[in-house]
């Protein structure tokens, strides 16, 4: 064990000094010369560990020999200052403080955190409870220790909600799905209910309106901009206006049935017939039309509106701007290859109990509840074959075709029947449709830089403020400016929901069995394929890598 007297403090007191001679205190280990900053004197300053390796080597290398009999001098130890120390996260939206402890120095004092803060311009979001919480436990540390914590964060813009227009009426294809209930708890499928219209001042549709959202800003004071909702328009249709006292509801201004088109509502009349015949003729009506039998063999139907049939339609043809649904069946035959006698197109959606032998085309979704069978359909939405519990719904030999997905109790059956489904074929449009997003906005953000570079080599105001003309261009150009950044918002709007199908558009739109996929079942979604070669449960189909993926998780 060394002799305390072996270490004193430095004239100026800021560093502790070990005078050692080997052959009289030697050996020596750091253990021995750690021992003796233990002393009270030196307990709070900082020991210099390559100092005391060096003076351990040394001593120890002369121990024994004749330069052994000199004094060797060391500083192993000094004072050392607290320390404070700003981290700033790399989205510049949090800002934690580390304070370490002095080692005999001075110690960190509020003014010396500000000054620090300052220096890192840190402003905004500072936190006083946190940072007087840390300076607290600054004054229990021991030498050298370090507390941290988060002292400011940043506030993430808001963005604005996107408008939204919410149907306050049913719809004629609602009834399909809302068959009426029997005394007995049973459903009768042939009772749909009351035929549903409307009537002046009805409300029919109201409109949340988009918002505009609140700027952010991060711990340097920086302003985070916001992204403003999307504005969805509400424009009255035929029939409808919107209210004189409250623009976001539409009403309807004459009797009728109620019919949703892409930006609104409108009222169509209603003609009635009870048979399309060959005595009744074609139907060409612009409005909706209401067919309380049958469309028979030939006979073609068109309407501006829906078209909604009671019975069934045979190896007939109904056009409709709206919705047409059939309460019973959709009944065709093949006339040749791919060539089918009933033939059925949509604006708006198909819906319908039973299906077979027919062509379908829909905008929007294609809904069949009981059996979709040797059928070629296309939906520009999704097309689901099921009854509302669930319970039922065949899907069954021909080509299905939807962007969005397709969803059925069953797929195929068991005899192998040859069955197509097409789904999520449009990714490459939409990644093409974000690419040239993507070159608009640069585009602006060039432009833009343009007009900036051009107001800024304007001569000073004072020279030009009485010149009509210059005030008109410069006038011009702000307007420009302006008007090109709120293009530039909206498109940025619209990348990011491009951009968010893009990315989600194989998770987001698949194939859903809730109960079997049978054996020759082709499926396609986007470029992957696969035929089944066995019976599969209850299963979500997706296109993981370009390849058919199976999962049964959902169980």
């Amino acid at each position: 064990m060394l002799e305390p007297s072996l270490v004193a403090l430095s004239a100026d007191k800021n560093k502790v000094e070990l005078r050692i001679i080997p052959n009289t205190h030697g050996p020596v280990s750091a253990e021995d010369i750690n021992a003796l900053l233990t002393q009270a004197a030196f307990a709070m300053l900082f020991p210099i560990t390559p100092a005391i390796t060096k003076a351990v080597a040394e001593v120890n290398a002369l121990c024994g020999q004749n330069p052994g009999d000199h004094e060797l001098f060391f500083a192993i130890a000094e004072r050392k200052d607290g320390v404070v120390n700003i981290n700033v996260s790399d989205d510049k939206m949090q800002a934690s403080m580390k304070i370490t402890s002095a080692w005999g120095g001075k110690d960190i004092t509020l003014p010396d955190v500000l000054n620090t803060l300052k220096n890192q311009k840190i402003k905004m979001g500072l936190s006083k409870p946190k940072i007087m919480a840390l300076m607290q436990r600054l004054s229990i540390l021991p030498p050298g220790e370090s507390c941290e914590g988060i002292i400011a964060c940043g506030k993430a813009a808001v963005n604005g909600e996107n408008a939204i227009l919410t149907r306050k009426v049913a719809l004629a294809r609602e009834r399909l799905l809302q068959p009426q209930e029997r005394e007995d708890g049973s459903v009768d499928m042939r009772n749909l209910g009351a035929l549903i219209t409307v009537k002046p001042n009805d409300v029919l549709m109201v409109k949340n309106p988009s918002t505009i959202g609140t700027p952010g800003f991060n711990v340097h004071g920086d302003v985070l901009q916001q992204i403003p909702g999307k504005d969805k328009p509400m424009e009255p249709g035929t029939g409808t206006s919107l209210h004189p006292k409250d623009q976001h509801k539409l009403i309807a201004t004459v009797s009728g049935q109620p019919v949703e088109n892409r930006n609104g509502m409108q009222v169509d009349d209603m003609l009635q017939i009870k048979d399309v015949d060959v005595r009744y003729g074609h139907v060409n009506f612009k409005g909706s039309v209401l067919i309380t039998g049958d469309v028979h063999e030939g006979m073609e139907v068109k309407a501006s509106g829906d078209v909604t049939v009671m019975g069934f339609v045979e190896s007939a043809s109904i056009e409709a701007q709206g919705d047409v649904i059939v309460s019973k069946g959709v009944i065709g035959r093949l006339i040749k290859e791919h060539e089918l006698s009933t033939k059925i197109k949509a604006t708006g959606q198909i819906c319908a109990q039973f299906v077979q032998y027919s062509h379908l085309e829909a905008l929007g979704n294609i809904l069949v509840t009981k059996q979709l069978l040797h059928s070629n359909s296309t939906s520009g939405d999704t097309i689901t074959v099921s009854d509302p519990q669930g319970r039922r719904g065949d899907l069954v030999g021909g080509i299905a075709t939807a962007a969005k997905g397709i969803r059925a109790i069953a797929f195929g059956a068991t005899a192998g029947t040859k069955t197509e489904l097409f789904c999520a074929m449009h990714q490459g449009e939409l990644k093409q449709e974000l690419k040239e997003l993507d070159d608009s906005i640069k585009g602006m953000v060039v432009a833009g830089l343009e007009i900036e570079a051009r107001l800024r080599k304007l001569p000073p105001k004072t020279e030009w403020q009485s010149d009509a003309g210059m005030i008109e261009q410069v006038k011009m150009m702000l307007d420009q400016k302006n008007q090109m950044a709120e293009e530039r918002i909206k498109e940025e709007v619209e990348y990011t929901q491009h951009l968010n199908e893009v990315e989600g558009y194989y998770n987001n739109y698949v194939i859903k069995a809730e109960k079997h996929i049978f054996t020759n079942v082709e499926i396609h979604i986007g470029a992957a394929f696969n035929r089944s070669q066995r019976e599969h449960g209850p299963c979500i189909v997706k296109n993981v890598n370009q390849e058919v993926s199976f999962d049964y998780s959902n169980r």
